[in-house]
Parts: structure tokens; sequence; C-alpha cells
């Protein structure tokens, strides 16, 4: 009799075995794959440290910033709004964004609503001094506009907050083949948000100007043209330079999606230091999920484990036992 409930016992543990070997192999996988989910590319701009367009990529100071949509276009998040992203320099750390908002010579006199541009002063951006704004149809009864000497161009923190009605870009709309007649222009750089919007109040509309560099001689080296240039920093650390070193592994800089401390993402696993360091390597295996994680299927997946373990405990409990003792032949755990 007891034989026979000891086999019908170990009939029934196995459709349990089974399923929780398999809950099992399928959250390895997917640890393990994390590391791979890194892009390098959104269209034809490339990504790199300290950016990501996957969570767990790059730097934590710029997560959820950039956006890849389905179609390839990449874009910056900013507390007003969303920008399309135009080019990125690493060497000269800068991005270049378009505001659809802002004038263009297509509008001519046609001057469309606008918002103002801003950044989320948390983040390590900030607008570059590059960048020169033009506004058009201020009211002179709240704004100051008059045309400013070449001394306040050459050292424009010892002159007065005025709008320039003398600007050379006033004069020289980059790309037009007009000059403004029926609408007034002038150059002002906002030194704060609340500036630009105090300024969209009383003007009908505006564009920035941004002066870039085309490696000719001074005073040709620098062409205008429309945009906005956003400066940011990249953070440097040890730890990302051994990651990213050929000689250890040539890992990928990244962060845990939890706790935002730093991860190395290689091809087998993530690692806290580089690729290389095999006996670290086996300990982050375990206990880490990084980079791009499935927050629901890892969820799911730890949950199925932890049911499982608790129904084998359970039937554990209810096991035969001979002579009040667990045998090895009818322990589980």
């Amino acid at each position: 009799m007891l034989s026979s409930l000891m086999a019908l016992h170990h009939q029934n543990q196995k459709p349990i075995l089974l399923l929780l070997i398999q809950l099992i192999r399928s959250f390895s996988t997917l640890t393990r794959a994390q590391s791979t989910l890194c892009r390098t590319s959104c269209g034809d701009i490339p990504i790199e440290y300290p950016f990501g367009i996957d969570d767990g990529c790059g730097s934590p100071y710029y997560r959820y910033i950039l956006v890849c949509s389905d179609s390839g276009k990449l874009e910056v998040r900013t507390p007003s709004g969303t920008y399309p992203v135009h080019n990125i320099s690493y060497a000269d750390p800068h991005i270049l964004v378009t505001d659809p908002f802002m004038w263009t010579c297509e509008d001519g006199d046609n001057f469309r609503p606008t918002r103002p541009f801003s950044l989320d002063t948390s983040t390590r951006f900030k607008l570059s001094p590059q960048n020169e704004y033009l506004f058009f149809n201020c009211s002179e009864d709240n704004v100051i506009v008059k045309p400013k000497t070449i001394f306040c161009e050459q050292f424009p923190e010892h002159c007065d907050s005025s709008c320039d009605s003398g600007s050379y870009l006033c004069r020289h709309l980059p790309g037009c083949s007009f000059a403004m007649s029926g609408s007034s222009c002038c150059s002002y750089y906002p030194k704060a948000t609340e500036s630009l919007r105090l300024m969209l109040k009383y003007c009908t509309s505006y564009t920035s100007v941004y002066w870039r560099n085309i490696g000719a001689p001074q005073p040709y080296d620098q062409v205008p043209e429309y945009g906005i240039r956003i400066d940011f920093d990249i953070p440097v650390t040890t730890r990302c330079l051994q990651c990213q070193d050929p000689s250890k592994g040539g890992g990928t800089c990244g962060f845990d999606t939890h706790t935002q401390s730093f991860m190395c993402l290689c091809n087998d696993g993530n690692f806290t230091t580089h690729c290389k360091d095999y006996d670290i390597a086996r300990h982050n295996r375990k206990v880490h999920v990084i980079a791009g994680t499935v927050t629901v299927v890892s969820a799911f997946g730890a949950f199925g484990i932890g049911a499982a373990i608790w129904y084998l405990k359970k039937v554990r409990a209810k096991a035969p036992v001979t002579c009040g003792v667990q045998s090895n032949e009818n322990r589980l755990f």
C-alpha cells in the first residue's frame, strides 16, 4: 500500500517539476538577452554614450530624454514638447533640434502661433550661447527695441537687455531671398525660459539661429543656420572607460534600471566592472536584470517560479512519511 502511494506521489510531482524547470530556463534566457538591446543608431543618427534610446543604456542622467520612433525619427523630450533631432555631435558635445512652431523663410509675413522652447534644468542640457533668437513685430510699449553698438556684440553682459533692431541676422536672414519689409525684427538672447515667455507675450513670433562652425579661417569660420543648439555634458567615469576598453571586452556603458547604478553591458551578460571580469560576471548573471527589461515578463517569470516552489512545498507537507522520518527517496528539497 505504501509503495503504491509513493509511486503516485512521484508521478504527480513530475508535471510540476517540468513546469518549474521551464520557467527557470525562460527567465534565465530573458536576463541574458537584455545586454543586446542597446541600439547604436536611430535612422542615420548615431547613438553613443551618454545617450541611449533603450532603457538601461547610456547614462542615467539622460534617461527618457531621446525617443526613436518606429519610422526611425529621433526626437528629444523637453518640458515644452518633443522636438525632431537634426544631428548629434560627440566631439563637440551638442544636439541640434528644430522647432516646427518657429518662423522660417517659407512663412514670409505669415507669422504662425508659436510656443516658447524650454529645457529641464535638472538635466545636463543647456542652451548654447551660439544661439541667437530673432523676434518679430514686438510691441515697443513693452519691449525695449533699439540698435546695439559693436561693443555690445563683444561684451553683451555689460549692456542692457534691449532687443537689438540693428542685428546682422535681421538684415541678413539665413536662407531667405528677401528682407523683412513690412515687419520689424530684433535680436535678443533670453537668460531664462520666463524671459522667453514674456518676449512672446509682446512679439508676434520668433525663430532661433545658431552659428555652425565650418572649419574655415576666421572670421569666416561660422555660418548661421536655423535651429536650436543644445550643449550637453558627457559624464566620464573610470568604470565606464574600463567597460569600453577593447582589451577588457569592449562593453557598453549602461545602468541598472531599478537602482540606476553603473552596469557594463556585454554579450555574455551585464557586469558591474567590465566584460572580462568572469568571477563578478557569474554573480551578476544571477542577480541583475538590466537594459531594456521587460518588466511585466520578468515579474511574471518570478511570480511563476515562486508559485511553483510554493506548490511543491505544499505537496511536500502532504508527502507520505515512513515512521515519521523523510527518507532520501521521498524528499523534495
